[in-house]
């Protein structure tokens, strides 16, 4: 078992800054709000996150595995979570398991080719998942 002293934390090095203007319930609506404040008052505040390396955007440049990580992600919201299907439901653990691989940095870290192929091929088969166990 992991004892509390040898967690480690982590978020982005940017929430913190964002959760001390916020508080419980005050929605996306704010977060897009503290998210534009923080932009105009500091023009290295991003929300791209970073790298290994923190030289590498892990945004620019992967819309081919990115656009479709976000489709699948609001499929599974609209046809699983919102639809309240139970966490034990089997559609709900095959579409999760899918989901959660698609996510996998890899997919899209190491660039165009084979790895972002992967990525897109599992996004596929979340949005297939979701539609077909409906």
């Amino acid at each position: 078992m992991l004892q509390r002293h040898c967690q480690f934390n982590s978020q982005n090095t940017s929430d913190p800054r964002i959760w001390e203007r916020m508080v419980p319930g005050d929605g996306p609506d704010r977060l897009a709000e503290v998210i534009k404040q923080l932009r105009a008052e500091d023009g290295r505040f991003h929300m791209e996150g970073g790298s290994w390396t923190n030289t590498i955007s892990w945004v620019q440049g992967y819309d081919t595995v990115l656009v479709p990580m976000e489709r699948a992600s609001s499929l599974f919201h609209e046809r699983i979570i919102a639809s309240g299907i139970r966490r034990d439901d089997p559609r709900y653990r095959n579409a999760l398991f899918h989901l959660l691989s698609a996510e996998t940095s890899c997919y899209r870290y190491w660039g165009a080719g084979i790895w972002t192929d992967y990525g897109s091929e599992l996004c596929r088969r979340v949005s297939e998942i979701v539609t077909a166990d409906q």
